[in-house]
């Protein structure tokens, strides 16, 4: 019988990983928040053309820019997120290599998901583990790690 569990090519440097992760958040909203600013102040004055139509899109606009933010960083060829990079972490598969879009931005859905139920509890988790992952990194198959490491 063969063993079927992922093993990591090499084991990964996830040294002070939860800690940065919390100051990427903070990166991240906010680079998050300006482009929402920035794509709802062009919504709203659409909206005055389309007789309020595109007012419509204002409500999905912040999870969406949020995912497409993610999905978009996270899967090109820096690996992470701006504040990721402020913070020296890079997002990558079980096996090392980068992550698809669409598993990136499933994961940022799995991540804001689980923050807004168990925030700040959601931390505790990645402290029982050995390899830092949290819940929404199990359930997309990635991990975090130090930049270069």
């Amino acid at each position: 019988m063969t063993n079927t569990l992922p093993a990591y090519p090499t084991v990964p440097d996830v040294r002070g990983v939860l800690g940065a992760r919390i100051g990427a958040f903070v990166v991240d909203f906010i680079v998050i928040a300006i482009l929402w600013v920035i794509f709802s102040t062009a919504l709203i004055i659409l909206g005055f053309v389309t007789f309020g139509l595109s007012w419509l899109l204002l409500a999905p606009l912040f999870p969406a820019i949020a995912l497409i933010y993610n999905g978009l960083t996270v899967s090109g060829r820096h690996r992470g997120t701006i504040g990721m990079r402020t913070f020296g972490i890079e997002l990558v598969t079980v096996n090392g290599s980068t992550a698809p879009f669409v598993v990136a931005a499933v994961h940022a859905l799995f991540y804001y998901v689980s923050v807004s139920m168990l925030t700040p509890f959601i931390l505790l988790f990645g402290l029982v583990r050995q390899d830092r992952r949290l819940i929404h990194d199990l359930l997309s198959g990635l991990i975090a790690v130090r930049r270069g490491g």
